[in-house]
């Protein structure tokens, strides 16, 4: 079997409208005579596996592969949604709504646990928490902060270490930091207070999981907050300088998820995709062949964080409680 594997430069009438992608590929079959088109918020590096998988089962497919934020997959898929034939996000809740809006395909023949889908039409496919991730040097000759209140007390001790060396999503930008932290919020008090404190000490805000990472390994900041642990686990370079600390107060775990475009021009092919994604995140695959974290078992009353796919998700996005919510978060965060 071979791939080629291009940098694409602008193939699509989509290019035209000077769409920012993070990463843009073909990934092509054998025999390929037909392209899906993927818009997605996981890095290239952790869906090449899955992809040259994929066309091993169908050569005849090619695959172009498009990587940016959470929100931009939200805005373009309402702008252009025939540019794409699947869409793939980490933030369930834009996910849903897009779902919702009539933005997604019903695949009635996807056999999938009730938990882990929405009306046959958004499917989940990774079970992955938020975690705290720290530079070890930063926190040398200190206790390692294990919940939200002990990062408070870490922060608030020694706030000359600390000032300028946190980081966390910038909530207005990013669709899962926004998730992220409207979950949080809803969890706990322990948010707001930790917010202020970020805020106290000059809080980096970061758009992705991937940036934050970067800077921790060269220690521009020594904390990062809510970020996805499996970005920081993947990384080789990073395992004797990092640690990865989930919070054990309470979890905060989305589940990443796709559908495949209503106006798909080729709904089966697309189809298919979605049933290798279920099915290739079985817990007995292997981390070469799935790089990501399979989904976890169904959400229960002692994981009471566990971010699920209910109506009462995408309440956050409400016009008048987004603005609410991010008037908060600026005050808490934001110190002129």
């Amino acid at each position: 079997m071979r791939y080629l594997v291009l940098l694409v430069l602008c193939l699509f009438p989509v290019c035209a409208s000077a769409q920012d992608w993070e990463d843009q590929q073909i990934f092509e079959g054998a025999a390929a005579v037909n392209t899906l088109r993927i818009i997605s918020s996981t890095d290239t590096s952790f869906f090449a596996p899955i992809i040259e998988q994929f066309l091993q089962k169908r050569p005849d497919l090619a695959i172009e592969y498009l990587t940016t934020s959470t929100a931009h997959i939200n805005e373009a898929v309402r702008q252009e949604p025939d540019q794409y034939d699947l869409v793939i996000s980490s933030a369930m809740d834009l996910q849903l709504k897009l779902a919702n809006d009539g933005f997604a395909l019903r695949l009635d023949g996807i056999v999938h646990p009730d938990w882990a889908q929405w009306r046959q039409s958004l499917f989940a496919f990774t079970t992955e928490p938020a975690t705290i991730v720290i530079n070890r040097a930063a926190f040398a000759g200190q206790t390692i902060p294990q919940t939200r209140q002990e990062l408070i007390q870490a922060l608030r001790a020694d706030p000359d270490r600390f000032r300028g060396k946190v980081g966390t999503y910038d909530v207005r930008a990013s669709g899962l930091g926004y998730l992220f932290a409207t979950q949080d919020a809803r969890a706990s008090e322990s948010f707001w207070r930790l917010t202020e404190v970020m805020g106290s000490l000059d809080a980096r805000l970061y758009c992705c999981s991937s940036a934050m990472i970067d800077d921790l390994a060269d220690g521009t900041i020594a904390v990062a907050y809510n970020v996805l642990g499996s970005y920081a686990a993947a990384r080789e370079d990073t395992q004797d300088t990092l640690e990865i600390i989930l919070p054990s107060d309470f979890p905060t775990t989305m589940m990443r998820t796709a559908f495949v475009a209503k106006t798909t021009s080729s709904p089966q092919a697309a189809t298919d995709f979605i049933q290798h994604l279920v099915t290739a995140q079985s817990s007995t695959a292997s981390t070469d062949r799935f790089p990501l974290p399979p989904l976890d078992t169904a959400p229960d009353a002692d994981r009471q964080a566990t971010i699920v796919l209910e109506p009462a998700l995408i309440t956050y996005l409400d016009a008048l409680k987004r603005r609410t919510f991010l008037r908060e978060w600026e005050n808490a965060i934001i110190h002129p």
